[in-house]
């Protein structure tokens, strides 16, 4: 038989899962166009019309749902969820993401132990050797007719600034792009594949049409340089920034798949062969295969973890305590110009756990709703969905008014309305509601009429001035703790204490303790809007 002329591969990449396996976000009842249950159709349908295919996930699989949490908190029995799903769904690979770390090494070497794929990491090195952490940086998979591709793992470097450091013990680092540039180039050289894939979780830090940067150049996102800098790229998969993006940069394909499972990246490539029996690259296509409502759910995946599901629905539904008084919030945005009883309360609970004197939190989405009067552990998760831990910082009073001036640039005067909206810098490339923070222990007020930078125009503490060079103690978040959201002045500063307890954990503690939590606001600060004055 004469061998085909041209073969066409197909690449599918989920990233940014975050624990999603039911088509649910544990907020309340009914399906959602969402999840690997969803997801496991889609790939069903695309291994039935590509005999030569791969499958990769790009981080981010071991937290982000109550599903996920219950296991790392309160069960651990058996193989993680995330294995589990990984090797029921046949994956070929998977890249560590940044949220890999946030239960710690023991929970996650269990679950690349147990998910029946290689995990690939060419930039988190061991601190003592240099050498790849996590075993492979690369794996080449040889296909039918004798393709051979090559997947090169990288994550973004930027973990250190938001983990906490027991969690990455023993480990280093490396510059993901400078990294992935040194693999490359071996591998082109030692295994010269037909192909080359870097699984990159990261994002882009620049307009993909225009190249304009959309973000300070801190090193979090590296995909646009990648595509100028690494010779040798044929695809570029990308995650973190929860985008939606298929299409090419300079002559590499690249995509990304949002995330939650609300879609999976799909890279074609066809091959043909040489004059010399190889192959090469003669199309690449890059397109999104999104979730629908009417997407049926893997009743196989589903079945596979009906008892965990169970058990963390049971869980989710304990009533923990009570409210008196209203902690709803009605309108995530109006909640995010005055002082108000939610937001007071998470920095009351930071501030009397910690003994520290003032105090940030943010309202980390537009869906976090408070406590109504019952309160469950499905109100303490849904409202602070993150796994944050807290640390006490030493402040001056200019770190804090820096702070403060960084929190005044989510809002932006809207033309239309007359009023203020969400500035676009915090809705682009993905929103950024967490990246506001409110205070308690100062009073102030911000006016958005102001040009950025001098929009605080009171910032007092028990109703006198706050002292630029006068010292305080801090607490926060500990993603915040690290200069997380562009807050450079609070990274490298002192720490005076940290508790290494999850704060969904301290918020839950809490309100059991106490039975009933009554809603408070003492009205420390506001936003104002006054144009021509």
């Amino acid at each position: 038989m004469n061998s085909p002329q041209s073969v066409v591969v197909a690449i599918l990449e989920t990233s940014d899962v975050h624990g999603h396996v039911y088509p649910t976000d544990y907020r309340g009842p009914g399906d959602k166009p969402l999840g690997l249950a969803k997801l496991s159709s889609i790939i069903r349908r695309e291994r039935s019309a590509h005999p030569s295919l791969l499958l990769l996930d790009n981080g981010d699989s071991l937290q982000g749902t109550p599903f996920m949490y219950h296991y790392a908190k309160y069960d651990g029995t058996g193989v993680h969820p995330a294995a589990r799903a990984l090797k029921a769904l046949k994956y070929d690979a998977a890249v560590l993401g940044n949220h890999e770390f946030n239960y710690g090494l023991d929970l996650l070497n269990r679950a690349i132990r147990d998910s029946g794929c290689p995990w690939l990491s060419a930039n988190i090195v061991g601190e003592s050797d240099g050498r790849p952490a996590f075993g492979q940086p690369y794996r080449v998979f040889a296909l039918p007719e004798g393709v051979r591709i090559a997947v090169l793992g990288v994550t973004t470097h930027y973990i250190p600034r938001w983990e906490d450091p027991s969690h990455i013990q023993g480990l280093a680092f490396e510059d993901a792009l400078e990294s992935a540039r040194r693999w490359v180039a071996h591998i082109r050289a030692a295994e010269r594949p037909d192909a080359v894939v870097v699984c990159y979780h990261g994002g882009f830090e620049r307009d993909l049409a225009t190249g304009e940067p959309t973000e300070p150049p801190t090193g979090e996102n590296q995909g646009y340089e990648m595509c100028f800098r690494l010779e040798g790229v044929d695809v570029l998969l990308t995650g973190h920034q929860h985008r939606l993006l298929a299409g090419e940069v300079n002559g590499v394909a690249v995509a990304q798949p949002g995330s939650a499972g609300q879609a999976i990246a799909k890279i074609e490539l066809e091959f043909e062969r040489t004059d010399e029996g190889g192959w090469a690259i003669l199309r690449k296509t890059a397109s999104l295969l999104p979730v629908e409502e009417e997407t049926p759910a893997d009743a196989e995946l589903l079945a596979l973890f009906a008892e965990d599901e169970r058990r963390t629905q049971q869980w989710l539904d304990q009533p923990i305590g009570a409210a008196e008084g209203d902690m709803t919030i009605p309108d995530p945005f109006a909640a995010r110009q005055a002082d108000h009883a939610f937001a007071e309360f998470v920095n009351r609970v930071q501030m009397e756990v910690t003994g520290a004197e003032i105090s940030c939190a943010a309202i980390f989405t537009n869906e976090a709703r408070g406590f109504s009067e019952r309160i469950t552990m499905r109100d303490v998760v849904s409202n602070y969905i993150y796994p944050n831990t807290l640390k006490v910082v030493r402040l001056t009073g200019r770190d804090i008014r820096a702070a403060l001036e960084q929190n005044a640039r989510y809002f932006a005067p809207d033309e239309q309305t007359g009023g203020l909206r969400v500035s676009a810098a915090y809705l682009e490339p993905k929103p950024q509601h967490f990246n506001y923070d409110m205070w308690e222990g100062v009073e102030y007020v911000l006016d958005i009429s102001k040009p950025e930078g001098r929009r605080v125009v009171k910032l007092e503490r028990n109703g006198e001035p706050l002292d630029p060079n006068a010292e305080f103690e801090v607490v926060m978040n500990s993603y915040r703790a690290g200069g997380g959201g562009n807050f450079d002045m609070l990274k490298d500063k002192p720490v005076v204490r940290e508790i290494p307890t999850d704060m969904t954990e301290i918020l839950a503690d809490y309100i059991r303790k106490r039975g009933t939590i009554r809603a408070s606001c003492d009205h420390n600060w506001r936003v104002v809007y006054n144009p021509g004055r």
